[in-house]
Formats: structure tokens, sequence, C-alpha cells
């Protein structure tokens, strides 16, 4: 019975952290009796940990032997990095409006890091577990870089200068992906056998992932909600997120074609799956607040592509 109310959970925890994530805020937003102040206050001080535990978790069984560099890495590194420039300065260009809010999700999307489970779905159809484990760390050293220099160009603040808010953003950008990378690396070297008592719990980071996903939609629906923009803006936040969902899977697979199908799937995996939490934390820590509506509608996209890989492969298989 437990076994079986686990893996339920488990298969449907997307579905279930969205719908959840929304409620609770629709319910204390619009219920007089209920105040979602706490609530709220909570969200957006756990979510952020609850993103580097996941990846702590992760990385914990991830040694730096383990990271095997090819040069499709390097070449999907360059294409993201491009890509968020582009969009990034086309955002300074355009001031206000809906197009702004949608080049804005847009350059969320593309220098969002891989998502620590990405290996997880990676193996089921045929990649490289390693390979993957590579560029997720080289997307979070790219992420690291490429934020705090180009979010205070898109979104300067009158009473800050741009070295400051450099500063201020490295260092909340650092503690979230790169810390736990050289936190799981140090007690691995220097504390083996914490180390091997830490690995009997990398599942844990499904849990970690599962409230960090309900507190993510959360606030990305409080966003919205209080946002006041229109239908027709909505809409445009979920396609801009799909196109470039389906862009960064189709492109991923297709620059690493050459190198084999394994390294193909790897590829396209990742630079497709995203880290959706932390779209929607840089939406709403840097950005104008409705963007972080495209990481939680990336989460469905990039969802249901990888559920019809799996059903893909189980068909060949």
């Amino acid at each position: 019975m437990y076994k079986n109310l686990l893996k339920f959970f488990k298969d449907w925890m997307l579905p279930i952290a969205i719908t959840t994530g929304a409620a609770v805020y629709l319910i204390l937003h619009f219920v007089p009796s209920f105040n979602e102040t706490g609530y709220m206050t909570v969200a957006r001080r756990l979510q952020p940990i609850l993103i580097s535990i996941m990846l702590f978790l992760q990385l914990n069984v991830v040694a730096p032997s383990d990271l095997r560099f090819h040069r499709w890495h390097f070449r999907l590194i360059a294409t993201q990095a491009l890509l968020f420039t582009i969009f990034a300065l086309a955002c300074t260009r355009m001031q206000h409006g809906g197009v702004r809010i949608l080049l804005e999700c847009a350059m969320l999307c593309f220098i969002c890091p891989t998502a620590a489970a990405a290996g997880v779905i990676t193996s089921k159809i045929g990649g490289s577990l390693p390979g993957i484990m590579t560029y997720t760390v080289l997307a979070d050293l790219l992420a690291s870089l490429m934020i705090p220099l180009m979010v205070p160009l898109v979104h300067p603040a009158a009473d800050i200068s741009f070295y400051a808010a450099f500063w201020a953003i490295i260092k909340r950008v650092f503690s979230i992906l790169v810390l736990p990378c050289l936190l799981a690396w140090f007690i691995r070297y220097v504390f083996p056998s914490l180390q091997k008592w830490l690995a009997q719990y990398v599942g844990w980071a499904f849990y970690a992932w599962s409230f960090g996903l309900v507190f993510a939609i959360s606030l990305a629906t409080s966003a919205l909600v209080t946002s006041g923009i229109g239908i027709l803006v909505t809409l445009g936040i979920a396609a801009v997120s799909l196109l470039c969902c389906i862009f960064q899977f189709w492109f991923g697979r297709r620059i690493a074609r050459s190198y084999g199908r394994s390294e193909s799937v790897t590829a396209g995996q990742a630079l497709g799956q995203k880290n959706t939490g932390f779209i929607i934390w840089l939406g709403l820590s840097f950005m104008t607040p409705v963007t972080s509506v495209a990481g939680g509608l990336y989460a469905v996209w990039h969802n249901l592509v990888n559920s019809y890989e799996l059903y893909k492969s189980r068909k060949v298989g």
C-alpha cells in the first residue's frame, strides 16, 4: 500500500505540485478569513534553499573525475550564452509593455541551467549520464557568470550602481548554483565517510524538488494574479515558453547528431530540460515578476516532451 502510494506521488508529482501550489495561493488570496502574507514569506525564503539542497544531493554522487567533456558541450554553452545575450540586449531597447515581458521570458528560458534530475530521464532513453552531469555543471557556471553581468543592464536600479548590483546578484546566484557543487566535492575528498552516508539520501532530492515546485508555483501564481496583465500577454508567455522548450530540445539533438545517437539524446536533454524552479526564482527576484510564470509553464512543456521521449523509448525497446 505504502509503495503504491509513493509510486503514485512520484509518477504524478508534477501535476500535483502545480495544482497544489496554485490552489494554496488562490485560497489564501481570495478567501477573506485567510492571510497569504505569512505563507508567501515562507515560500520566498525556502524556495531557493530547496533548489540548493536538491543540487547538493544530486552532485554529492558525482565526482569531478566523472565529468566527461565533449565538443558539443561547448557548442551548446556558446549557444545558450549567445541567445541569452541577444534577448537581454533586446530587452534594453524595449522599455515597457507586453513585448518586453515576452523577451524577458525567452531570456530566462535560455539562460536557465539544466535540471539536476535530468540524468534520470537521459539514462532511461539511451543517453549518457556523465555527459549530462558534465553539462549541468557547465550550465550552472554559465548562469552564475552571465546573469550578474546582464541583469543589471536589463533592470538597472535607480539607487544602486552596476557594480553593486553585479556583486549582489552574483552572491545570490553563486550560493544557489555553485556553492552546492563545491560543498559536495569538498565533503567527498575531506570527509569521505560523510559523503558515503549522504549518498544514501540522494533520493531525497526528489522531495526537495517537489516542495520547491509547490512554493515556486505559488509565487508564480501570485505574480500572475497581481500583475494586471491581459489574457493576450498570458497566452504569449505560454507560447514563448513552449517555443523555447521545443527549440532547445531540437537544437541540442541536432548539434550533437554527428557524435552518435547517445550523445544526441544527451545534448537534447541537457539543453531542453531545465531547472524550472530557478527560472521562477530568477524572475521573481530580479526581473519583471510575472515572467516567473514562464518557469511554471516550461515545467509542463519539458515534462510533456520527456513523457513522449519515454514512450518512444519503450516502444523501440
